[in-house]
Protein backbone atom coordinates (compact mmCIF):
# COMPACT_ATOMS: atom_id res chain seq x y z
CA UNK A 1 0.00 0.00 0.00
CA UNK A 2 1.18 3.22 -1.21
CA UNK A 3 2.54 5.51 2.04
CA UNK A 4 1.45 8.62 0.61
CA UNK A 5 -1.62 11.16 0.87
CA UNK A 6 -3.31 12.90 -1.67
CA UNK A 7 -2.23 16.18 0.06
CA UNK A 8 1.63 14.51 -0.55
CA UNK A 9 0.76 14.14 -4.37
CA UNK A 10 -0.71 17.72 -4.84
CA UNK A 11 2.48 19.27 -3.21
CA UNK A 12 4.67 17.81 -5.10
CA UNK A 13 2.14 18.74 -8.57
CA UNK A 14 2.49 22.10 -7.31
CA UNK A 15 6.50 21.90 -6.64
CA UNK A 16 7.19 20.03 -9.88
CA UNK A 17 4.99 20.99 -12.37
CA UNK A 18 4.58 17.38 -13.51
CA UNK A 19 0.90 15.30 -14.16
CA UNK A 20 -0.74 13.71 -11.42
CA UNK A 21 0.00 10.01 -12.87
CA UNK A 22 3.71 10.83 -13.10
CA UNK A 23 3.56 12.30 -9.77
CA UNK A 24 2.41 9.09 -8.49
CA UNK A 25 4.84 7.11 -10.07
CA UNK A 26 7.11 9.28 -8.60
CA UNK A 27 5.90 8.67 -5.04
CA UNK A 28 5.40 5.08 -5.17
CA UNK A 29 9.16 4.47 -6.28
CA UNK A 30 10.20 7.09 -3.60
CA UNK A 31 8.61 5.12 -0.88
CA UNK A 32 6.20 8.78 -0.29
CA UNK A 33 9.50 11.08 -0.10
CA UNK A 34 8.61 14.11 -1.75
CA UNK A 35 11.98 15.03 -2.16
CA UNK A 36 13.03 12.46 -3.46
CA UNK A 37 10.37 11.84 -5.63
CA UNK A 38 10.99 15.43 -7.05
CA UNK A 39 14.65 14.27 -7.81
CA UNK A 40 13.03 10.93 -9.72
CA UNK A 41 10.65 12.95 -11.68
CA UNK A 42 13.93 15.59 -13.03
CA UNK A 43 15.83 13.00 -13.95
CA UNK A 44 13.38 10.68 -15.70
CA UNK A 45 12.30 14.06 -17.10
CA UNK A 46 16.12 14.94 -18.76
CA UNK A 47 16.04 11.44 -20.26
CA UNK A 48 12.47 12.72 -22.17
CA UNK A 49 13.80 16.30 -23.30
CA UNK A 50 14.75 15.42 -26.69
CA UNK A 51 11.16 13.60 -27.21
CA UNK A 52 9.65 16.92 -26.36
CA UNK A 53 11.33 18.36 -29.21
CA UNK A 54 8.21 18.16 -31.78
CA UNK A 55 5.73 19.29 -29.41
CA UNK A 56 3.44 22.92 -29.90
CA UNK A 57 3.85 25.01 -27.23
CA UNK A 58 0.73 27.36 -26.89
CA UNK A 59 0.54 27.65 -23.61
CA UNK A 60 2.98 29.90 -21.05
CA UNK A 61 3.17 33.20 -19.93
CA UNK A 62 4.70 36.71 -20.15
CA UNK A 63 7.38 38.84 -17.86
CA UNK A 64 8.33 42.29 -18.17
CA UNK A 65 11.19 44.35 -16.57
CA UNK A 66 11.45 48.06 -16.83
CA UNK A 67 14.59 50.09 -15.36
CA UNK A 68 16.54 53.02 -16.04
CA UNK A 69 14.65 53.76 -19.41
CA UNK A 70 15.23 50.56 -20.71
CA UNK A 71 12.32 47.89 -21.00
CA UNK A 72 12.22 44.27 -21.51
CA UNK A 73 9.32 41.81 -22.31
CA UNK A 74 9.91 37.84 -22.30
CA UNK A 75 7.58 34.99 -23.32
CA UNK A 76 7.86 31.72 -21.61
CA UNK A 77 5.94 29.05 -23.56
CA UNK A 78 5.04 25.54 -22.50
CA UNK A 79 2.29 22.88 -23.50
CA UNK A 80 -0.64 23.37 -20.73
CA UNK A 81 -1.96 25.85 -19.26
CA UNK A 82 -1.49 23.55 -15.40
CA UNK A 83 1.95 24.43 -16.02
CA UNK A 84 1.81 27.23 -17.08
CA UNK A 85 0.17 28.65 -13.78
CA UNK A 86 2.54 26.61 -11.28
CA UNK A 87 4.75 28.57 -9.13
CA UNK A 88 7.87 26.52 -10.56
CA UNK A 89 7.11 27.74 -14.51
CA UNK A 90 6.11 31.70 -13.11
CA UNK A 91 9.26 31.72 -11.16
CA UNK A 92 11.62 30.43 -13.85
CA UNK A 93 9.80 33.06 -16.06
CA UNK A 94 10.60 36.02 -13.40
CA UNK A 95 14.18 34.55 -12.77
CA UNK A 96 15.15 34.32 -17.07
CA UNK A 97 13.81 37.62 -17.07
CA UNK A 98 15.95 38.57 -14.55
CA UNK A 99 18.93 36.97 -16.04
CA UNK A 100 18.26 38.38 -19.60
CA UNK A 101 18.12 41.71 -17.93
CA UNK A 102 21.53 41.18 -16.13
CA UNK A 103 23.13 40.55 -19.21
CA UNK A 104 22.19 43.15 -21.52
CA UNK A 105 20.37 40.36 -23.55
CA UNK A 106 18.27 41.59 -26.59
CA UNK A 107 17.81 38.03 -28.34
CA UNK A 108 17.08 34.36 -27.53
CA UNK A 109 20.23 33.19 -28.06
CA UNK A 110 21.25 35.95 -25.91
CA UNK A 111 19.25 35.59 -23.43
CA UNK A 112 19.79 31.60 -23.23
CA UNK A 113 23.16 32.18 -22.83
CA UNK A 114 23.26 33.98 -19.84
CA UNK A 115 24.47 33.25 -16.64
CA UNK A 116 21.71 31.93 -13.99
CA UNK A 117 23.38 30.18 -10.85
CA UNK A 118 26.25 28.32 -11.91
CA UNK A 119 24.86 27.60 -15.10
CA UNK A 120 22.63 29.51 -18.15
CA UNK A 121 19.05 30.12 -18.62
CA UNK A 122 19.26 27.48 -21.37
CA UNK A 123 20.17 25.10 -18.36
CA UNK A 124 17.88 25.94 -16.47
CA UNK A 125 14.78 25.63 -18.57
CA UNK A 126 16.07 22.60 -19.64
CA UNK A 127 16.27 21.72 -16.12
CA UNK A 128 12.61 22.85 -15.50
CA UNK A 129 11.01 21.10 -18.28
CA UNK A 130 12.67 17.76 -16.80
CA UNK A 131 10.81 18.10 -13.93
CA UNK A 132 7.48 19.28 -14.99
CA UNK A 133 7.50 16.31 -18.22
CA UNK A 134 6.75 19.46 -21.00
CA UNK A 135 8.64 21.19 -23.31
CA UNK A 136 9.17 24.87 -22.48
CA UNK A 137 10.91 27.22 -24.58
CA UNK A 138 12.47 30.92 -24.73
CA UNK A 139 9.80 31.97 -27.84
CA UNK A 140 10.64 35.62 -27.73
CA UNK A 141 12.52 38.39 -26.07
CA UNK A 142 12.20 42.86 -27.35
CA UNK A 143 13.90 45.46 -25.53
CA UNK A 144 12.87 49.17 -26.08
CA UNK A 145 14.61 52.19 -24.70
CA UNK A 146 13.48 55.60 -24.43
CA UNK A 147 13.09 58.36 -21.82
CA UNK A 148 10.52 56.81 -20.08
CA UNK A 149 9.16 53.05 -20.33
CA UNK A 150 5.98 51.53 -19.63
CA UNK A 151 4.87 48.33 -19.34
CA UNK A 152 1.33 46.22 -19.05
CA UNK A 153 0.84 42.98 -18.32
CA UNK A 154 -2.49 41.51 -19.23
CA UNK A 155 -4.57 38.62 -18.02
CA UNK A 156 -6.71 37.39 -20.06
CA UNK A 157 -8.17 34.41 -17.54
CA UNK A 158 -8.01 35.13 -13.24
CA UNK A 159 -6.22 31.80 -13.14
CA UNK A 160 -3.24 32.50 -15.49
CA UNK A 161 -0.35 34.92 -15.45
CA UNK A 162 -0.83 37.38 -17.31
CA UNK A 163 -0.81 36.04 -21.63
CA UNK A 164 -0.21 39.63 -23.00
CA UNK A 165 2.74 41.92 -22.38
CA UNK A 166 3.07 45.79 -23.91
CA UNK A 167 6.32 47.86 -23.79
CA UNK A 168 5.70 51.49 -24.59
CA UNK A 169 8.49 53.96 -24.89
CA UNK A 170 8.15 57.44 -25.02
CA UNK A 171 9.19 61.18 -24.65
CA UNK A 172 6.99 63.10 -22.31
CA UNK A 173 6.69 63.28 -18.54
CA UNK A 174 2.48 62.10 -18.59
CA UNK A 175 3.19 58.34 -17.32
CA UNK A 176 -0.62 58.08 -16.84
CA UNK A 177 -1.37 58.70 -20.59
CA UNK A 178 1.67 56.20 -21.57
CA UNK A 179 0.07 53.30 -18.98
CA UNK A 180 -3.62 54.23 -20.51
CA UNK A 181 -1.97 54.03 -24.31
CA UNK A 182 0.26 50.66 -23.39
CA UNK A 183 -3.55 49.46 -22.10
CA UNK A 184 -4.93 50.56 -25.44
CA UNK A 185 -2.22 48.53 -26.98
CA UNK A 186 -3.02 45.34 -25.12
CA UNK A 187 -6.67 45.73 -26.47
CA UNK A 188 -6.23 46.94 -30.15
CA UNK A 189 -3.22 45.52 -31.21
CA UNK A 190 -2.03 47.79 -33.58
CA UNK A 191 0.70 46.00 -35.91
CA UNK A 192 2.37 49.57 -36.84
CA UNK A 193 3.32 52.67 -34.81
CA UNK A 194 2.48 55.07 -38.09
CA UNK A 195 1.42 55.10 -41.27
CA UNK A 196 4.89 55.95 -42.12
CA UNK A 197 5.87 52.29 -40.93
CA UNK A 198 3.76 50.51 -43.53
CA UNK A 199 6.09 49.12 -46.07
CA UNK A 200 5.28 50.64 -49.09
CA UNK A 201 4.62 47.29 -50.94
CA UNK A 202 2.14 46.44 -48.20
CA UNK A 203 0.01 49.85 -48.93
CA UNK A 204 0.45 49.09 -52.32
CA UNK A 205 -1.16 45.70 -51.98
CA UNK A 206 -4.08 47.51 -50.04
CA UNK A 207 -4.90 49.93 -52.67
CA UNK A 208 -4.94 47.04 -55.45
CA UNK A 209 -7.54 45.00 -52.74
CA UNK A 210 -9.26 48.65 -52.50
CA UNK A 211 -9.55 49.73 -56.11
CA UNK A 212 -10.40 45.59 -57.08
CA UNK A 213 -13.10 45.07 -54.24
CA UNK A 214 -14.34 48.31 -55.48
CA UNK A 215 -14.80 47.58 -59.13
CA UNK A 216 -16.30 44.31 -58.11
CA UNK A 217 -19.21 46.22 -56.28
CA UNK A 218 -20.41 48.34 -59.15
CA UNK A 219 -18.80 51.92 -57.72
CA UNK A 220 -18.95 54.59 -60.33
CA UNK A 221 -15.51 54.94 -61.85
CA UNK A 222 -15.15 59.17 -61.24
CA UNK A 223 -16.10 57.64 -57.53
CA UNK A 224 -13.24 55.25 -57.67
CA UNK A 225 -10.20 57.24 -56.17
CA UNK A 226 -11.75 58.58 -53.50
CA UNK A 227 -13.27 54.86 -52.63
CA UNK A 228 -10.02 53.95 -52.07
CA UNK A 229 -8.31 56.25 -50.31
CA UNK A 230 -11.38 56.13 -47.74
CA UNK A 231 -10.46 52.33 -47.48
CA UNK A 232 -6.50 52.65 -47.06
CA UNK A 233 -7.08 54.93 -44.63
CA UNK A 234 -9.58 52.97 -43.04
CA UNK A 235 -6.37 50.12 -42.98
CA UNK A 236 -4.21 52.70 -41.11
CA UNK A 237 -7.13 53.11 -38.61
CA UNK A 238 -6.94 49.14 -37.83
CA UNK A 239 -3.27 48.85 -37.90
CA UNK A 240 -1.61 51.93 -37.03
CA UNK A 241 -1.38 53.23 -33.57
CA UNK A 242 -1.74 56.76 -33.95
CA UNK A 243 -4.59 56.04 -36.36
CA UNK A 244 -6.47 53.81 -33.94
CA UNK A 245 -9.58 55.85 -32.20
CA UNK A 246 -8.62 55.88 -28.67
CA UNK A 247 -9.78 52.87 -26.08
CA UNK A 248 -10.58 55.12 -23.49
CA UNK A 249 -12.40 57.87 -25.86
CA UNK A 250 -12.75 57.21 -29.41
CA UNK A 251 -13.63 60.59 -30.47
CA UNK A 252 -9.89 61.16 -30.22
CA UNK A 253 -6.98 59.48 -32.25
CA UNK A 254 -4.44 57.62 -30.13
CA UNK A 255 -1.77 60.02 -31.94
CA UNK A 256 -4.28 63.42 -31.26
CA UNK A 257 -3.81 61.85 -27.32
CA UNK A 258 -0.72 62.02 -27.33
CA UNK A 259 0.15 65.24 -28.29
CA UNK A 260 -2.69 66.95 -26.29
CA UNK A 261 -0.41 65.20 -23.42
CA UNK A 262 2.91 66.12 -24.88
CA UNK A 263 3.85 62.47 -25.33
CA UNK A 264 5.69 60.91 -28.21
CA UNK A 265 5.49 57.31 -28.70
CA UNK A 266 9.08 56.12 -30.12
CA UNK A 267 8.22 52.21 -30.52
CA UNK A 268 6.41 49.60 -28.17
CA UNK A 269 5.97 45.93 -27.90
CA UNK A 270 3.00 43.86 -27.53
CA UNK A 271 3.12 39.85 -27.21
CA UNK A 272 0.31 37.34 -26.89
CA UNK A 273 1.27 34.23 -25.33
CA UNK A 274 0.92 31.80 -28.25
CA UNK A 275 0.61 34.03 -31.21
Amino acid sequence: MANYTAADVKALREKSGAGMMDCKGALDEANGDIEKAFELLRLKGLKGVSKREGRTTSNGLVVARVSGGKGTLIELACETDFVAKADNFVALAEAVADAAVAAGAETVEAALAAPHGSATVADAITDQAAIMGEKVELRRIAVVSAAGVDAYMHRTSRDLPPQVGVLVAYEGADADTAHDVAVHIAAFNPTYLSREDVPAEIVAKEREIAEETARNEGKPEAALAKIVEGRVTGFFKETCLLDQDFAKDNKFSVGKVLENAGLKVTSFVRFRVGA
